[in-house]
C-alpha cells in the first residue's frame, strides 16, 4: 500500500519520538556516536526489507549522509540498542560508516517497542502483512492484551456496533410511527367516544390522566436521549487508528483481519514484497498446494497482471469442472448399464451370457491393472 505524504512520519497525529525539529540542546537533541556502539534488539517487528528501497536509501546516504537520525536508548556502558531506523542503519552499515547520528532516550522495553513499531507503520514501503500485524501488536500493548486476543476483540467490537446501529435504527423508527399513532388514536377516541363519558370526569381525574401522560412522555424523551456508555476498549482502538491515520478500525477487521487466514505460502510472499495483496487473495483461491505453489511461482516470475490471474485461475477450474463432469458421466452410465443388465432377460440367451462373461473378464483385467 503506497501512501500519501500527509501519512509519512513527522506528518502522523501519533508523537514521533526521533523528530528532533526545533530540539536544541537538551536531553532529545541529536548526537553523534561510533556505529559499532549500536546493537539491534533481539525483537524486531520488522522482518522483511525491500532490496531495491534499501539499495536506493544506501546511495542517498552516500551522497547526503543521514539526515534524519537513529532512535536508540543506553545499554551498560557505552553501548547502546536501536529502536527505529534499521533502514538506515543496514545501509550505514554497508557503506561502512563510521558515526552515525542519534536521539538517545532512556525507554523500557515496552516503550522501545512501541516506538519501533510506531516507525515501521508510519513507513512508505510496509507490506500489507508486516502492516497488519503491526498494528495487531501495537494494540496488543494499548489495550493490554495478548496479540492472539485482538482479532476476536475487534470482531466483537464490531459485533456491537453493528447491533447498536441496528437498535437505534430501530428506536427511531418506533418513535417515529408511535408519535404518529397516539395523535390518530386520541382524536378517534374523541371523535367515536359519546360527550357524556368525558364530562363524567372530574377535574382530579383529568388532572390525573395528564399527569400520567405527561410523566411517560418525559421519561420516554429522557430515555432515547440519553448517550450510550462508550466501550472503554473501542475508545483505545478508535484512538490508536485515528492517530496512524492509515485507516479506519471498521475497514482494518473488514479488509485486513481476513488477510492473515490466507495460505503460509501466500503470506510470505506478500512478506516479501513480491505480490500484491489483490493478486495474492485471488492466487488463494487454488486449493491445492502444489498446484498453488506452481501458479504462484509463475504469477511472479512472469509479472502476470491480476487479470491475467484471474482469467488462468478461471481456465484451470473450468478444465478440472469438465474432467469431473466426464468422469462422473462414465460412472452414471456403468450404473445404468448394470441395473438393465439385471433386469434384462439377456441371461436367457446362452450367445449373449458369453458375451458379457468376455466384457465382465475385459473389466476384471482392467481393474487388476490398476
Amino acid at each position: 500500500m503506497r501512501r500519501t505524504k500527509a501519512s509519512q512520519p513527522l506528518k502522523s497525529k501519533i508523537e514521533v519520538p526521533w523528530d528532533t525539529t526545533g530540539v536544541i540542546n537538551n536531553a532529545d537533541s541529536q548526537v553523534t556516536i561510533p556505529l559499532d556502539q549500536i546493537s539491534l534488539p533481539p525483537t524486531q517487528p520488522r522482518r522483511y526489507f525491500d532490496s531495491e528501497a534499501l539499495k536506493q536509501l544506501t546511495e542517498s546516504i552516500k551522497q547526503h549522509g543521514i539526515l534524519q537520525p537513529l532512535l536508540v536508548r543506553p545499554l551498560d556502558g557505552e553501548k547502546h540498542e536501536l529502536v527505529a531506523g534499521e533502514r538506515r542503519y543496514r545501509a550505514a552499515l554497508s557503506i561502512g560508516l563510521k558515526v552515525v547520528p542519534v536521539v538517545i532516550r532512556e525507554l523500557d522495553d515496552n516503550a522501545a517497542f512501541k516506538f519501533a513499531l510506531i516507525e515501521n507503520l508510519l513507513r512508505e514501503d510496509l507490506n500489507p502483512v508486516e502492516e497488519t500485524e503491526g498494528i495487531l501488536q501495537l494494540l496488543s500493548l494499548k489495550l493490554g492484551r495478548s496479540v492472539e486476543e485482538i482479532p476476536p476483540l475487534l470482531y466483537r467490537l464490531q459485533r456491537l456496533q453493528n447491533k447498536a446501529s441496528t437498535v437505534t435504527h430501530n428506536v427511531m423508527g418506533a418513535h417515529e410511527s408511535e408519535g404518529d399513532e397516539p395523535t390518530h388514536n386520541v382524536m378517534g377516541g374523541v371523535e367515536s367516544e359519546s360527550t357524556n363519558n368525558v364530562i363524567g370526569l372530574d377535574e382530579s381525574d383529568i388532572e390525573l390522566s395528564t399527569h400520567n401522560v405527561m410523566g411517560e412522555t418525559e421519561t420516554d424523551d429522557s430515555a432515547l436521549n440519553q448517550e450510550p456508555a462508550v466501550n472503554p476498549d473501542l475508545k483505545i482502538v478508535e484512538g490508536v487508528f485515528d492517530g496512524l491515520g492509515l485507516m479506519t478500525w471498521a475497514s482494518f477487521v473488514k479488509n485486513r483481519l481476513p488477510l492473515l487466514n490466507l495460505p503460509e505460502d501466500i503470506l510470505d510472499a506478500l512478506r516479501e514484497g513480491s505480490l500484491e495483496y489483490t493478486k495474492a487473495k485471488a492466487i488463494a483461491q487454488i486449493p491445492k498446494l502444489n498446484e498453488r505453489v506452481e501458479f504462484l511461482e509463475q504469477a511472479i516470475a512472469n509479472n502476470w497482471s491480476l487479470s491475467e490471474i484471474r482469467q488462468r485461475i478461471s481456465e484451470k477450474k473450468a478444465a478440472v469442472s469438465t474432467e469431473n463432469t466426464e468422469s462422473n458421466d462414465y460412472k452414471e452410465r456403468f450404473t445404468a448399464a448394470t441395473t438393465k443388465l439385471r433386469k434384462s432377460r439377456i441371461w436367457s440367451d446362452p450367445k449373449k451370457r458369453k458375451q458379457i462373461e468376455k466384457l465382465l473378464a475385459q473389466l476384471e483385467t482392467l481393474t487388476n491393472v490398476e
